[in-house]
């Protein structure tokens, strides 16, 4: 099936992205097949899938990363806040301000938290130096 681009597009304006942002997300999801995208707006998450469904572009909601799965996940692991930093190379201050939610991870540091999830062990290894 192939995308309906503008429909997807349109999707994406209602949603806070300006047109020509959104023109070049569908270029993007044209040429790789893939895209990300974090929408300023989303009233319900099913929704927008729905919307981006019938302009046959599958979606995805990714959640974002909560204070308590950064305190969660560190636990899970049986590490205190230092270790953990030092494992995964991040500052003890960032990790403990994601926990207390004095702030939030910016996007770079989801997709690593979300990664450490996934696979600890392996990011682990990838960041162990040789």
């Amino acid at each position: 099936m192939i995308p309906r681009t503008v429909d997807g597009a349109l999707v994406l304006a209602r949603r806070g992205y300006t047109l020509l942002r959104a023109k070049r997300a569908m270029e993007a999801l044209l040429e790789t097949g893939r895209i990300y995208v974090e929408l300023p707006i989303v009233e319900d998450p099913a929704v927008v899938v729905d919307e981006l469904k019938a302009a046959n572009i599958a979606a995805a909601v990714i959640a974002p990363i909560a204070d308590e799965e950064v305190a969660g996940l560190r636990k899970r692991l049986g590490l205190t806040r230092e270790e953990f930093a030092i494992r995964y190379g991040l500052e003890v201050e960032s990790i403990r301000n994601w926990e207390l939610g004095r702030r939030v991870p910016d996007q770079a540091a989801r997709s690593y938290l979300r990664a450490i999830m996934n696979d600890p062990e392996l990011v682990q290894r990838a960041y162990t130096p040789l």
